[in-house]
């Protein structure tokens, strides 16, 4: 089963299997809505609303979403499983638009030891 994830203030939309995060479908999709960090729920560079839809979450770090942020709908994307179609509106330092050299930095750091050889990581 496959969902439609609507980018919120945006004509940007794509599809997001069952199971599949929403950031996996995402950069599956090629689109470049957010800042992709460490693609597992600590670094909180991913935070998104849930405008609409509903949704079951992963682990993420509880310095980067809070009791209170999750009232909200507010999540991090990488640990984002929508059970339904969703709109999600990109937050703060994660916009398109934005130009954050931490999340910059976090790319390379994060591309770099993925290409590195698996014998190779710690």
């Amino acid at each position: 089963m496959s969902f439609r994830i609507r980018v919120a203030d945006t004509a940007l939309s794509f599809a997001c299997r069952e199971g599949q995060s929403v950031l996996a479908a995402m950069s599956q999709a090629g689109q470049k809505c957010l800042t992709v960090g460490c693609r597992s729920g600590g670094c909180g560079v991913c935070r998104v609303q849930v405008v609409e839809g509903e949704f079951e979450t992963g682990l993420m770090s509880h310095s980067e979403v809070c009791t209170g942020d999750r009232a909200k709908g507010i999540v991090l994307a990488c640990q984002l499983f929508p059970r339904s179609e969703l709109e999600v509106r990109v937050l703060g330092r994660n916009n398109v638009d934005t130009t954050d050299p931490t999340a910059a930095l976090l790319r390379r750091v994060f591309a770099a030891a993925s290409a590195a050889p698996a014998s190779s990581r710690p």
